[in-house]
């Protein structure tokens, strides 16, 4: 008889990762097997809360039906064929993306960082070849306390030092400004410009939620100034916020917007850089590419993905679930959280200090069965599945509430 295969708890699967893995996170002491929906189980069988949805990666939460069917088809039929070759699925998933957006023409990439370092390539691309921009003397504004992913390009232009600290020399080519800051902005600006990229609503920084007009200011004095706006909506777009994409808010159109996260459906790396035709029309072969970017298993599940997005459901919910979630956490002011930033399904929550670290309230919140990040000092983000229920809702909220008491 075969002997069975012994299982490995949580405790022994972590201590296994501490020698092997290199330590580029530090994640809570949880170890997820299975999950479904809203909720996430570890090999003890616990159950959790998921607050967080991989960063947004998860908008439809774990294992959507329609997406993993979308999968399995794919995966039945082609997965690799690189750029070389043409594939059946990648019109349709460019075509249907560029309509949902409202924009032109679609760049597939894999991952967040490599839509960001696309965005970066074609910006200065287009200030060569149409804006007229001397050779090699490109500038590219950015605003502080962002974050776009940690290349060594994009962790250059972070004000992060976690981040930055140990990383350079840095690419050249940047100037850094404060976020929601209209004045600055303007002085940085010149001749040299490419683009303004900025994030409509700063993610990592704790949800930071521009004052209305700023994003309607950014396209404006981006239009005056012959300069793109690219906005990185890879954690904000794609039904987070409760509109498609965060720029809607203020009907706001960039020249370029970057995607990612939630374009994968939580099942494999898809991001893309959209923009209009005489920006992106640029790039010529050989010029930028991926092996993997625009992959037939990719553009099924990104097909998917937009289809979701196109019935407007999972935007509508991110709106009515997001009043709950802001109403929630009001009565939670003065009662342990000192503010909050909110919009849709998506907030920052400032912890009274004296109650704990961010880190140590998600620890806490964890030991209730409801899993959150911390972002800075005792700042927690709140990113749950856009499919969450208000009952579900709700309860991370008496959670949360509890733990502040305790």
């Amino acid at each position: 008889m075969t002997a069975p295969v012994r299982t490995r708890t949580s405790s022994e699967l972590i201590q296994a990762e501490e020698p092997v893995l290199a330590h580029n996170y530090h994640p809570l002491p949880v170890v997820v097997a299975r999950a479904e929906g809203v909720w996430v189980e570890d090999v003890e069988g616990r159950r959790y809360l998921d607050m967080l949805a991989g960063y947004s990666a998860l908008n439809f939460g774990h294992r959507h039906p329609a997406l993993i069917d979308a999968a399995h088809r794919q995966l039945d039929r082609l997965t690799l064929t690189s750029r070389a070759f043409h594939n059946d699925r990648l019109a349709e998933f460019a075509e249907r993306l560029a309509e949902l957006t409202g924009q032109d023409m679609v760049l597939p990439m894999n991952t967040g960082a490599e839509a960001v370092e696309s965005g970066i390539k074609v910006a200065r691309k287009w200030a060569y070849e149409v804006k007229g921009v001397p050779a090699d003397r490109a500038t590219i504004v950015v605003a502080a306390d962002n974050f776009h992913g940690r290349t060594t390009t994009i962790v250059g232009f972070s004000t992060d030092e976690t981040a930055r600290s140990g990383f350079g020399p840095f690419t050249p080519g940047f100037r850094i400004v404060p976020y929601n800051d209209l004045a600055a902005l303007q002085a940085a600006v010149d001749e040299t410009t490419a683009a303004v990229l900025i994030e409509p609503i700063q993610g990592e920084a704790g949800v930071v939620v521009p004052d209305d007009g700023y994003l309607t200011g950014v396209r404006d004095l981006t239009r005056r100034a012959d300069c793109l706006f690219v906005a990185d909506e890879i954690q904000s777009g794609l039904g987070r916020t409760g509109r498609t994409l965060a720029v809607e808010h203020e009907g706001v159109v960039p020249d370029v917007l970057l995607l990612g996260k939630a374009l994968g459906g939580g099942i494999v790396p898809v991001s893309a850089v959209v923009g209009r035709r005489e920006v992106l029309g640029v790039l010529r072969p050989g010029e930028h590419g991926s092996t993997f970017g625009g992959n037939p298993l990719a553009a099924a599940i990104g097909t998917a993905v937009v289809e979701l997005l196109e019935t407007g459901e999972f935007q509508r919910r991110a709106a009515e679930s997001g009043a709950v979630l802001r109403e929630g956490l009001g009565e939670l002011v003065g009662k342990g959280v000192v503010g909050f930033r909110a919009r849709g399904l998506w907030a920052g929550v400032d912890v009274d200090p004296a109650i704990g670290t961010g880190r140590e309230i998600s620890e806490r919140l964890m030991r209730e069965g409801v899993l959150v990040k911390d972002t800075h000092g005792s700042t927690i983000r709140l990113a749950p599945p856009l499919t969450i229920t208000e009952d579900e809702l709700r309860c991370a909220l008496r959670s949360l509430e509890k733990v502040l008491a305790a």
